[in-house]
């Protein structure tokens, strides 16, 4: 099994291979690719030094899957070149999520729609990714008539950038700016760009992701996404009204019989997910489950996963175990 992983040096990439490593993926020959200036350093995986090598190289070597966590750019210019020697590629970023004729993939869901001709095959939005796994047993049951969702993400999400300004404003020290505010003792209500209609992209790929991965585009959903200074994982307010009433006895069964999902829920005892439990972990965290009594069929819950384990490098990693085990390389 030959693997490359494009975009071995980024903040999720090396994530991406602790994954790869503690999950004993079946990689026989291991080639990491990354930009043009560090062709030739070296990264480590499972205790072994590899030479970084050009993406060019890469496709020449014919790898049997290629994970992409590179940038849209980057992905689509090149997961096309992988995809005609034969290689099948998981992409992590958001170029080919909405392309109607590739597969967004959250194993749990809907991995049983992939097929050998799915050569390029989208990883979803991190923040999406959490929120549907904890809402596709719910919908199953009930059907999601509408979802506001506001979220409060970490600032891993935006990258290694933004991880050292959060540690210069702890520090007091000025340096470059990854947000055009302070993020320290700040919440920023603004993740990625702004669209016309006044929503970010952000906000925009949870309505749209959301819809296509659950396969249902009546499903209504508003969303209000914020930046706010903590490491650990997103964190989400969900409010999801049913076509169907339902039990909320039943609500914590059902989640907690969904693979990937841990319910984390008693007032009593102060339980309830948080990022600073949910980092390093690959499951999604689900707690405060309660009734809103405001509107029928409605319920409230608060949804949290590591977005760089479960929200990008655990779900891609699922994906290309999928692929290996139902033969579909």
């Amino acid at each position: 099994m030959k693997v490359a992983l494009v975009g071995a040096t980024g903040m999720v990439g090396q994530v991406m291979l602790k994954v790869l490593a503690e999950r004993n993926f079946p990689i026989t020959q291991f080639i990491p690719v990354a930009s043009e200036r560090s062709v030739g350093k070296q990264v480590q995986y499972k205790g072994k030094n590899y030479s970084i090598l050009s993406i060019n190289d890469a496709i020449a070597a014919k790898p049997d899957i290629a994970i992409f966590s590179a940038g849209g750019d980057t992905s689509l210019a090149f997961a096309p070149k992988f995809a005609a020697v034969g290689t099948t590629v998981i992409d992590n970023s958001s170029a080919w999520r909405m392309d109607l004729s590739k597969k967004l993939i959250v194993p749990e869901i809907n991995a049983s729609s992939l097929t050998k001709e799915d050569k390029i095959i989208a990883n979803p939005n991190c923040s999406t990714i959490q929120m549907v796994l904890a809402l596709a047993p719910l919908h199953e049951k009930y059907g999601i008539k509408r979802l506001v969702v506001s979220t409060y993400q970490s600032i891993t999400g935006t990258g290694v950038k933004a991880v050292q300004q959060l540690e210069n404003e702890y520090a007091g020290e000025k340096g470059e700016m990854a947000y055009p505010y302070p993020i320290h003792r700040n919440a920023i209500p603004a993740c990625d760009v702004f669209e016309e209609n006044g929503y970010t992209k952000e906000e925009l790929k949870l309505v749209r992701e959301t819809q296509k991965i659950l396969d249902d585009r009546s499903i209504a959903v508003t969303a209000t996404a914020v930046r706010i200074p903590v490491v650990g994982g997103h964190s989400e307010s969900i409010n999801a009204e049913f076509r169907k009433e339902y039990d909320l006895k039943d609500i914590p069964k059902l989640l907690n019989d969904t693979d990937g999902v841990t319910v984390q829920d008693n007032p009593d005892t102060n339980t309830y997910p948080m990022p600073i439990y949910a980092q390093g972990k690959n499951d999604v965290f689900v707690g405060r489950i309660r009734r809103d009594h405001s509107q029928e069929n409605t319920l409230n819950m608060w949804v949290v996963s590591d977005n760089l384990r479960k929200g990008a490098a655990t779900n891609a990693v699922q994906i290309g175990e999928y692929l290996i085990a139902n033969n579909l390389l």
